[in-house]
């Protein structure tokens, strides 16, 4: 087992999503695999990258931008953190 440290925090379509959440995975979850942990355990990860879709271009595996779409199949660490942070204003 691992443990990753995820935040997603900010304006996330109609409203506000602030999840701070230590999760034990499998070795060897990729970070695709986590949508799949993270919706059985209700996180909403997957709702947040499709309500929002310029966020899924800002998700940041240990302060690198990693997309999923480009980087799915990145095998995640112990103590990895993956943060999906929304923007609280334009500019």
């Amino acid at each position: 087992m691992i443990k990753v440290h995820l935040l997603i925090r900010g304006r996330i379509g109609d409203g506000w999503v602030d999840v701070d959440e230590k999760l034990k995975l499998p070795a060897g979850t990729t970070l695709r695999g986590l949508l799949a942990v993270t919706d059985d355990r209700h996180l909403p990860l997957r709702a947040a990258l499709e309500h929002s879709p310029h966020l899924a271009h800002t998700l940041m595996l240990n302060g690198e931008r990693t997309p999923i779409d480009d980087h799915g199949d990145r095998v995640l660490a112990d103590g990895d953190q993956i943060y999906l942070l929304a923007p609280l204003a334009g500019g």
